[in-house]
């Protein structure tokens, strides 16, 4: 085994543990590889949040299970939520894959490869490792794609149980990470030239809640943790995501009004704005709930963005459930929103639930989500036109012009001027579209 080829999917802490297969496969002595034909081990770190991650998954492992026929000897992993979620059942579906591990076992990647190539001979039972590992994938070594920014697990796993989803079922309970080992990991990080780091948790308003449980009385909680990196020399900037609305504390809120380094951004997931299917989505808040949130937000923190993620069609959601959505759109004014289907996952309460919405209606009312997000997005980024916003410099824009940088808000922008990229700049914002800004050093 000479190269590798691995394919990520799914959300930011897929992004960060591919960064760790990267590195667990390169200290095996494996080269990348940009292409699946020319690897001889091909790696897909999966997601099974919604039904579309899976078809996605499905039309690159026929392309594995092709290049598999093609030469016997190449070998095929799959990593990440989908196979933690299925186990036995994901070789039955897929019986070409070589061997499979959960996102909490990324550790044992090598010897997986390693019993993978063995089993891989006539007879041979493909390995798969689902237990709960002792480590998180942020314990290991990382392999990262940009040099000026760095991905920072701070915990793992969820334990709201949301009727729709299967993350505490793939990702395991709530655990944290120590808070010194993370500290001790954004110096080592900062030292290495990084400029900003976004820490990820499942719900990171939840950090130190379980080493609390466990007794230890001194752990620290979340603004505390925002609070001890603030303070690391060199850090210029902090992001989070992702925060559960009902435990948003008036205590994060004074952070990111307080902390130069925080950025003002908060993805606040709110899925809908009907009481009665947040209910039975078990959010455990209300519509107004959220909007005091949201609104406490704005009064402290000025220009703080606040994005969210939105469910069209959860079962049993009538049309008028649909329209307090939309008129929480409007309340919040998100200045982006991630809208989708729903999607029922095998094990999740919602999959059983009556009144399951048709496909149609579904479509039907995401386009309308959609058409609103974009609204109140352009709108949010058209405020910005005129006035200045700090950019960190990522690299060439898309059409190859300029730069392309993010402002502490999160927001894609276009800059013109000599600047090397790495570097935090000031714009005069010149123009807006409802996803980018553009302007000048």
């Amino acid at each position: 085994m000479r190269t590798y080829y691995l394919r990520s999917f799914g959300c930011q802490m897929n992004e960060h543990d591919a960064e760790r297969i990267r590195a667990l496969l390169e200290a095996e002595g494996l080269e990348r590889a940009d292409q699946p034909d020319s690897a001889d081990v091909l790696v897909y770190n999966t997601c099974t949040v919604r039904k579309s991650a899976d078809e996605r998954l499905a039309g690159h492992l026929g392309t594995a299970a092709r290049l598999k026929r093609e030469d016997a000897g190449r070998i095929v992993l799959v990593t990440g939520c989908l196979p933690q979620a299925e186990q036995d059942a994901f070789f039955r579906r897929f019986p070409f894959v070589d061997g499979a591990l959960g996102p909490q076992n990324l550790h044992r990647l090598p010897e997986l490869l390693a019993a993978a190539v063995e089993a891989a001979q006539p007879g041979g039972r493909p390995p798969g490792f689902f237990a709960d590992g002792p480590l998180m994938s942020g314990d290991l070594t990382a392999r990262r794609e940009r040099p000026y920014q760095a991905w920072v697990q701070i915990m793992s796993g969820c334990t709201n149980f949301c009727s729709y989803c299967i993350v505490p079922q793939v990702r395991g309970p709530e655990r944290s990470r120590g808070l010194d080992t993370i500290v001790s990991e954004v110096r080592g990080l900062v030292a290495d030239g990084v400029r900003e780091v976004t820490l990820l948790g499942q719900n990171v308003n939840a950090y130190g809640l379980d080493q609390r449980r466990r007794g230890r009385g001194g752990a620290a909680d979340f603004p505390a943790l925002l609070r001890a990196l603030d303070a690391v020399s060199g850090l210029a900037r902090v992001r989070f995501m992702t925060s559960h609305p009902k435990d948003l504390s008036h205590g994060l809120i004074r952070a990111l009004a307080e902390l130069p380094s925080v950025c003002e951004h908060v993805h606040l997931p709110a899925q809908a704005g009907s009481d009665r299917v947040l209910a039975a989505m078990n959010r455990g808040y209300t519509a107004a709930a959220y909007l005091e949130r949201v609104h406490a937000l704005r009064a402290a923190v000025p220009d703080v963005s606040v994005t969210t993620d939105l469910i069209a069609g959860f079962p049993g959601e009538s049309e008028d459930d649909f329209a307090q959505t939309l008129e929480l759109m409007r309340a919040a004014a998100f200045d982006a929103a991630f809208t989708f289907v729903f999607s029922p996952r095998r094990g999740t309460a919602a999959a059983e639930l009556p009144g399951q919405v048709a496909a149609e209606v579904k479509r039907e009312r995401v386009e309308r989500l959609i058409v609103l997000a974009q609204e109140l997005a352009l709108g949010s980024r058209r405020r910005w036109v005129g006035r200045r916003a700090e950019v960190l410099v990522e690299g060439p824009s898309r059409d190859g012009k300029g730069l392309r940088g993010r402002t502490r808000q999160n927001v894609t922008a276009n800059v013109s001027g000599a600047i090397e990229p790495g570097a935090i700049v000031e714009i005069e914002v010149t123009g807006a579209t409802s996803t980018t800004l553009r302007g000048r050093a």
